[in-house]
Formats: structure tokens, C-alpha cells, sequence
């Protein structure tokens, strides 16, 4: 992937980690809270989360101490 494609999916990954945070909230919020579903949110949030990490090291040289 050229830098253009992984920062466009960066964007993307991070939209869709804010928008399970926010899922997250309201759903805690409402007094809804199913446990499953909440453990689904939470693990796909951290799996993006690592997803995030992974493209940002991939855009980040490493700098040479």
C-alpha cells in the first residue's frame, strides 16, 4: 500500500473506533447493557485499535537514536 492508501485507511480506522466508543457510551448510558454485545464492541475497538498502531509504525520511520 503506498502512504496515500494507508493514511486514507488510518482515517477510516479511526472514524470507526470513535464511532464504537461512542456506541459503547450510549449504550452504557441507556441502561442497556448487554454484556455480549458489549464484550463484541470492546474487542473489535481494541482490534482496531491495534490496527491503528500497526498503520501509524508503517508511516512513522524509525529514527535512529
Amino acid at each position: 500500500m503506498s502512504d496515500q492508501e494507508l493514511r486514507q485507511r488510518l482515517e477510516l480506522l479511526k472514524i470507526e473506533h470513535r464511532d464504537l466508543d461512542e456506541a459503547i457510551a450510549a449504550m452504557l448510558a441507556a441502561g442497556t447493557h448487554d454484556q455480549l454485545r458489549g464484550a463484541r464492541l470492546k474487542k473489535r475497538k481494541l482490534h482496531l485499535r491495534d490496527q491503528i498502531i500497526q498503520i501509524e509504525n508503517q508511516l512513522i520511520p524509525d529514527s535512529i537514536a
